[in-house]
């Protein structure tokens, strides 16, 4: 994982923010574990004001900080690449 990446994963753990290692991208965000705090939701969270593609903005700034994007690859997983 570049070092870019592996900052902003570190930084979205030490939130809570449910990520992990995986072959998508440089990690992924479940939207399967939002127990106490809902991070991402694909069906719900669109209509959320601050909120961009049902993604909570506290992960967009973290991501934008280190030149980072998101998208979905199902309804459960945010993938997270190069921006």
């Amino acid at each position: 994982m570049k070092r870019n990446a592996r900052k902003a994963f570190n930084e979205l753990k030490k939130l809570g923010v449910p990520v992990s290692e995986s072959g998508y991208g440089h990690f992924v965000i479940s939207a399967e574990d939002n127990v106490d705090e809902v991070w991402a939701d694909f069906y719900d969270a669109m209509h959320i004001p601050g909120w961009e593609f049902g993604v909570n903005p506290k992960i967009t700034t973290i991501l934008n900080k280190y030149s980072l994007m998101d998208e979905w690859i199902n309804p459960g997983i945010l993938g997270v690449y190069d921006g």
